[in-house]
């Protein structure tokens, strides 16, 4: 409770300075999110918090993805294309420099894909290099990439943020204190808490709006939402809390962004651990599944089904989900067919996030119905990332697959799912050779059947983009066409 004040003088002076603290409090934001990242080196990690905090803010790359998904110019800020399509060659902006004080050249290009399809390279999507046969310096702002073939996606894959360009001098401490050329500085991270981040002064580019901003990590939804209502944090980007949504949009404090995001959630399945690797079983677990209970019961109505891997707002998706529809009764047929007459019993591995943590409990109850028992297991985003994602110690797991257009991790049988189809692959293969844009749709469509087909994963849902803020914050993402929170366009309104 606040003392009473019973001069007027004095009121008016604390007033004052209370409207001075609440001026300067604009140019920061601390905005909230689920999940902390296991560490801050984007380049060497699936996790994508790690993106979430660095793409665009801290690490930049030779191309971005903008709020609307399309590719734009980055650091490099134009580029020419062979006439075979194999060569491109990029021209660095001038003047850029890293956090440190290091001027950015075509040495760190060079370095940092070469780095990123290096041999012992730890970057989780490796295969956004695999098509690059050479990386040659031309002079300090010119670097020119060589193409085993045409690859009409290459642009698009520089813009991923386990693409972005990195300093040899600063690598090796990516992961704690991350020295890159963004609009915002590493400031702070206080484990379990927060990361701090400041704006630079010295960016090569337009300057942020804010002059800092705090990450809080919230991951129980009850807390999100009492922070949120106490005006303890100014954004909450991912909100876990879906059913709260309505009393947000309905309080003239704050607003509600919803929009769509590249994620297809998934009831992931180990291919290659029995009795998965048996397609009559994954059938009968895709047909024991009711997505719309799913949305309904874990996400209160926000998703939209999908029968495949691929976003629904694509103009090239399929709708397959009438392929793996809900029929208990064809699921415990398919599992006796199998032999599997009383079913069997498998792990169900659980990250943080509220649609598996919620959604596995729906799940279960489901597969129970068709005779599959699930041992239930909840991790954190690190332990899921040792067991599940680099160990492959599942039976199953439900997971967001939040990059986009990725598609093509169906072709890598080393991939976590272990799924194994040499057709699948030499079709990934064409498709990155291919530039016709029909053709290419028509591949793309392809691709979606097969991995339906062969009921590679349980399809769940495409997530939701589900975002609070309070009214005076402009500029966030309603969208999320990559995985990043993107503060450098945001501000506070005059």
């Amino acid at each position: 409770m606040k003392p009473k004040t019973t001069t007027t003088g004095l009121a008016s002076v604390l007033a004052l300075i209370a409207g001075m603290g609440a001026a300067q409090a604009q140019g920061d934001l601390v905005i909230g999110m689920q999940l902390e990242p296991p560490h801050l080196d984007p380049t060497s990690a699936a996790a994508g918090a790690i993106d979430q905090v660095t793409y665009a803010n801290i690490f930049e790359g030779l191309t971005r993805f903008g709020p609307d998904g399309s590719v734009n110019p980055g650091l490099a800020e134009s580029w020419d294309i062979s006439d075979d399509g194999r060569i491109y060659t990029f021209h660095l902006h001038e003047g850029v420099t890293f956090h440190d004080g290091t001027a950015l050249d075509a040495g760190d290009v060079k370095f940092s894909l070469d780095r990123a399809r290096g041999e012992d390279s730890t970057n989780a999507q490796k295969g956004l290099f695999a098509g690059i046969e050479t990386v040659e310096v031309v002079d300090p702002l010119t670097v020119r990439v060589t193409l085993a073939q045409p690859d009409g996606s290459f642009l698009f894959n520089m813009a991923w943020g386990d693409a972005v360009i990195v300093a040899p001098e600063s690598v090796d401490q990516l992961k704690t204190n991350p020295v890159g050329t963004g609009a915002f500085r590493f400031a702070d991270w206080a484990q379990g808490d927060r990361i701090d981040i400041v704006r630079n002064e010295d960016y090569w580019g337009t300057p942020a709006g804010l002059e800092s901003a705090t990450f809080k990590f919230i991951s129980d939804p009850t807390a999100a939402f009492a922070a949120m209502m106490a005006e303890d944090i100014d954004a909450f980007s991912g909100f876990p809390a879906p059913e709260n949504l309505p009393q947000f949009d309905a309080d003239p404090r704050f607003k509600v962004l919803v929009g769509s995001t590249e994620g297809e959630t998934i009831l992931s399945t180990n291919n290659a651990q029995p009795p998965f690797d048996d397609v009559k079983v994954r059938k009968a677990m895709a047909h024991a599944i009711d997505r719309q209970a799913i949305i309904d019961g874990a996400m209160f109505g926000y998703g939209t089904p999908i029968g495949t891997h691929f976003a629904p707002h694509h103009p090239d998706y399929v709708d397959l989900t009438g392929q793996s529809a809900h029929d208990p009764e064809l699921a415990r047929s398919l599992l006796a067919e199998a032999g599997y007459p009383d079913g069997f019993t498998t792990t169900l591995k659980l990250p943080p996030p509220s649609y598996a943590r919620r959604g596995g409990e729906i799940i279960a109850a489901q597969l129970r119905e068709v005779g599959i028992e699930t041992e239930i297991t909840n991790l954190e985003w690190a332990q899921w990332l040792e067991q599940v994602f680099r160990g492959k110690d599942f039976g199953l797991t439900i997971v967001s697959h939040t990059e986009p257009m990725d598609i093509g991790i169906y072709a890598d049988p080393d991939y976590y799912f272990q799924y194994d189809n040499p057709a699948f692959t030499e079709l990934m293969t064409d498709l990155q050779g291919e530039s016709e844009p029909e053709a290419r749709s028509e591949m793309l469509r392809k691709a979606q059947r097969i991995i339906a087909e062969d009921y590679v994963n349980g399809y769940l849902f495409q997530l939701a983009s589900l975002s609070v803020a309070k009214t005076g914050v402009q500029g966030l993402w309603k969208n999320a066409p990559t995985q990043a929170i993107d503060l450098t366009g945001v501000s506070w309104a005059d």
